[in-house]
């Protein structure tokens, strides 16, 4: 039986479909509307976690959260807010590329801030690996940034257990969380744990002990393309045996679908925490049980997802 829940979020908003079009076109009146009705749906559905980047629509997403933040008085006293950077996206004939050295980690954390209308970020995440990156400097400007009181926490996204001790090694404050895309239909953080001393262990490619790092250090985990995208909860381009399975058991529990997908991530051991994708106040709500609820899949119910998901049996 689900019991409710009375603890820090346990689920993310991710705003990357806030702000309009991805290009640079001016948003409108009607894409800051969206965006509150989003935030609405995330707090009367108990998320109070929203999960930003510098680059999401071009800075477009962290530009209408601002406004959004600027119509409600007191929302940003009652919400956690999350950024990232590391990513600039292609300009000209500039390809798209990584960047943390210090002076641009600084530099964008500004501008985030510049667009969200704060002057703090609850948390700041590296992006993406910068394989130019020193170490060293990418620690002196998170230092910088916490000592200036622009940032209070820091982590990192899409990094494996190397990179992130490697990082933490430069820091005095600790790396409270790595995310990395993780679900019912992407699982090779899952894999990696059972596939040891078999041949499909080469095929895998998730880097191996990154689950165990983070569990062993106290860094957060949390699951980007949680709801795979749909894959399971009703987009016509995927119907499946799985996504008759989740229906299934989301009627048997008198829960949605959406919640059953993400229950599925928040049973594991490792307290991953999953990021929303959508901008649809409708599926947002779907999610309110995963946010609220203990998840309610017993054992036996969490393998039987798990191994309809992979189809084939168990190693």
């Amino acid at each position: 039986m689900t019991t409710p829940e009375n603890t820090a979020d346990h689920l993310l908003l991710g705003c990357m479909g806030l702000g309009g079009s991805w290009d640079t076109t001016p948003f409108t009146s009607a894409d800051i509307d969206a965006a509150q009705a989003a935030v609405e749906a995330a707090l009367d559905s108990g998320i109070t976690t929203f999960d930003h980047a510098d680059i999401y629509r071009h800075g477009k997403a962290e530009a209408v959260f601002g406004e959004v933040l600027a119509r409600s008085a007191g929302l940003r006293e009652r919400i956690t807010l999350q950024s990232k950077c590391g990513i600039r996206l292609a300009e000209g004939d500039r390809p798209g590329l990584y960047d943390l050295r210090a002076s641009s980690i600084v530099r964008r954390v500004e501008e985030s801030l510049q667009r969200l209308r704060t002057d703090t970020l609850d948390v700041l995440l590296l992006h993406r690996p910068d394989p130019l990156a020193d170490p060293a400097d990418v620690a002196d400007a998170l230092t910088s940034l916490h000592r200036q009181g622009l940032v209070r926490r820091f982590g990192v996204s899409n990094m494996n257990a190397a990179q992130i001790a490697r990082l933490q090694a430069h820091m005095n404050l600790p790396l409270v969380a790595n995310q990395l895309e993780m679900s019912l239909h992407r699982r090779a953080w899952l894999e990696d744990a059972v596939l040891v001393n078999t041949a499909e262990s080469a095929a895998n490619g998730f880097p191996a002990g990154t689950v165990e790092h983070c569990l062993n250090n106290g860094i957060e985990l949390q699951a980007w393309g949680a709801l795979a995208q749909g894959r399971y909860t009703g987009a016509a381009e995927h119907p499946q045996e799985t996504a008759t399975l989740v229906a299934k058991l989301a009627e048997a529990k008198g829960t949605t679908p959406e919640t059953i997908v993400l229950w599925w991530l928040r049973r594991h051991p490792a307290g991953i925490k999953p990021v929303i994708g959508t901008s649809n106040p409708q599926r947002i709500r779907a999610c309110r049980d995963a946010a609220t609820l203990t998840p309610d899949l017993s054992h036996d119910e969490w393998y039987t997802l798990w191994i309809s998901a992979r189809g084939t049996a168990l190693p």
